[in-house]
């Protein structure tokens, strides 16, 4: 089979789509570090916890929602719990799984957190962008999600956020 390479406009698109991949998480981490003291997958975490029922989720349904394997989500959630944000209980249906549910200190976290962040978001992308190129992010993100989530485990995730 023979190779189809990128040509100078692809290539152009990727290598920037490359850099945005690696130099955001960073760019997010530092300011939740030292506004919050919190790495950007714990306050991502916590979030998700805050958006669901009771702010309680199965730790596999927490898994899958922040794209983390058990074991590393056990080990935040554990980092979590030392700090009284969060709190593992043996599910009540069932013995064998346990529930992450979120404190009321996790929750003040959040509430507090949440407003920093999004401004600090909104000055490093979405501002950056006019109303037409953020659609087109929305565009673009929608074509590639099912190539790299086939299975949609994320897909709860980014739809919830759109227009009924």
């Amino acid at each position: 089979m023979e190779t189809r390479w990128l040509s100078k406009a692809e290539l152009a698109a990727w290598v920037r789509l490359v850099a945005v991949v690696e130099l955001l998480p960073g760019v997010l981490d530092t300011q939740l570090r030292r506004d919050a003291g919190l790495t950007m997958f714990e306050y991502y975490v916590l979030a998700t916890l805050s958006e669901a029922p009771g702010r309680v989720l199965r730790m596999t349904a927490l898994a899958a929602q922040t794209n983390a394997t058990l074991p590393r989500l056990s080990h935040v959630v554990r980092r979590l719990e030392k700090r009284d944000l969060v709190r593992r209980v043996p599910a009540t249906d069932d013995r064998r799984a346990t529930d992450a549910h979120l404190t009321d200190a996790g929750w003040r976290t959040v509430q507090e957190t949440a407003p920093g962040h999004v401004a600090h978001v909104r000055d490093r992308v979405i501002d950056a962008l006019t109303p037409a190129q953020v659609a087109q992010l929305t565009e673009i993100a929608d074509a590639l999600l099912p190539r790299l989530d086939p299975a949609g485990t994320m897909t709860g995730l980014y739809h919830r956020h759109d227009d009924a």
